[in-house]
C-alpha cells in the first residue's frame, strides 16, 4: 500500500532556526504519516510527489515575494497546497489590514505609502491625523519583525529617511501608531488548527528605541504561554470570519496588542508561515497533525 506523502516546507536559511519543525516530527512520527523536510527554492524537488505540501517557515520570502509566489502558483498545479494560494497572495502583503478594518474589526490603525507616492507629505499627514507620542515604520510585506522600526515624533526625519529607503527599492511602507500597553502587556498570539482554537502565548514588546530596524531573517522573541481573554477570543473570532476565501484554514495565527483603552486589536493575522509555538503548549503538535491528516484522507 503505498501511502500519502507529505511535504513540510521551509526554507535552506530557516530550517535550523524552526523551533516547531522538531516537535511537529515527533507528533509526525507517532501519527504515522511519511514526510520530508523541504526547502521551497530547492529545484530538485518534484512536488507532484506529495499529496500535500505545508507551507511552515519559509521565512526568507519577505525578500523574494515575487518568486515565492511563481513557485506557490507552480506548486498548487503539482499538488495541494496549505494554506491555499489565494490565501498566501492576500496574506503576504499588510495590505489586508485595511480589509479587516474596512470589515469593521478591531485593528491597529494602518496606512499607506506606496512607491512613487510623496513620503514627507504621508508621513506628515499621518502624524497629523494621530496624537500618539510614537510610531512604527515598517514594509508591508514583512515577517518578523525585519525592516520594522519604532519611532518618536521627534524623530521625523530619521523616520522618514527609513520610509524612503523602503520605497526606493520598490516596498509599500505601513505607518502604524505604536500602541504602547506593548511594553507592559506584550503582544498576544492565538493559534488555530481548522478554525479551532489550540493555544495562545505572549510575545514580548519586539522593538525598541534607537535599535535600529533588524535586517535578521527575524528578530528574537520572549515568548511564554498565555490564556487568552473572552475579548480577545472574541476579536479574534471576528479576524478569521474576515478572511475573504473558503474557510477553515489549516492553520491561523492572530496576533493582537492592546489598544489606548485597554482593548485587543489586530496587529497582524499571520496566515502563510507562522510559527506555532508547541514549545509553549505541550502536545498542541497533536490536533495540527490530525488536522493534516483529515486533509490527507
Amino acid at each position: 500500500m503505498t501511502h500519502p506523502r507529505l511535504a513540510l516546507v521551509t526554507a535552506a536559511a530557516a530550517r535550523d532556526l524552526d523551533e516547531d519543525l522538531s516537535p511537529l516530527a515527533y507528533a509526525l512520527h507517532e501519527y504515522g504519516l511519511p514526510f520530508d523536510i523541504v526547502s521551497w527554492d530547492d529545484a530538485r524537488i518534484d512536488w507532484s510527489r506529495y499529496d500535500l505540501a505545508v507551507l511552515r517557515s519559509t521565512w526568507d520570502y519577505t525578500t523574494r515575494l515575487h518568486e515565492f509566489l511563481d513557485w506557490a502558483d507552480r506548486v498548487s498545479r503539482a499538488t495541494r497546497l496549505v494554506n491555499p494560494l489565494d490565501v498566501i497572495r492576500w496574506n503576504t502583503d499588510k495590505h489586508y489590514l485595511g480589509d479587516l478594518a474596512r470589515a469593521g474589526v478591531a485593528s491597529v490603525a494602518s496606512h499607506f505609502i506606496e512607491p512613487g507616492e510623496d513620503a514627507a507629505t504621508l508621513l506628515d499627514r499621518f502624524l497629523h491625523k494621530h496624537a500618539m507620542g510614537e510610531f512604527v515604520v515598517k514594509p508591508s510585506v514583512g515577517a518578523g519583525s525585519r525592516d520594522a522600526q519604532r519611532y518618536g515624533r521627534e524623530e521625523h526625519a530619521t523616520a522618514l529617511a527609513h520610509a524612503q529607503r523602503l520605497l526606493d527599492a520598490g516596498r509599500s511602507v505601513l505607518l502604524q501608531p505604536y500602541l504602547d500597553r506593548v511594553d507592559e502587556h506584550g503582544e498576544t498570539a492565538l493559534i488555530f488548527f481548522d478554525g479551532v482554537f489550540s493555544h495562545a502565548i505572549r510575545k514580548g514588546p519586539l522593538l525598541k528605541r534607537g535599535e535600529g530596524p533588524t535586517r535578521a531573517l527575524f528578530a528574537a522573541e520572549h515568548i511564554t504561554p498565555r490564556t487568552p481573554t473572552a475579548d480577545e477570543l472574541r476579536v479574534a473570532a471576528d479576524a478569521l470570519a474576515e478572511i475573504p476565501f473558503e474557510k477553515p484554514l489549516l492553520y491561523a495565527r492572530v496576533d493582537l496588542i492592546l489598544d489606548g483603552a485597554g482593548k485587543p486589536c489586530v496587529l497582524e493575522l499571520e496566515l502563510t508561515e507562522p510559527s506555532l509555538f508547541f514549545a509553549q503548549a505541550k502536545g498542541a503538535a497533536r490536533p495540527f497533525v490530525e488536522a493534516i491528516a483529515q486533509r490527507l484522507g
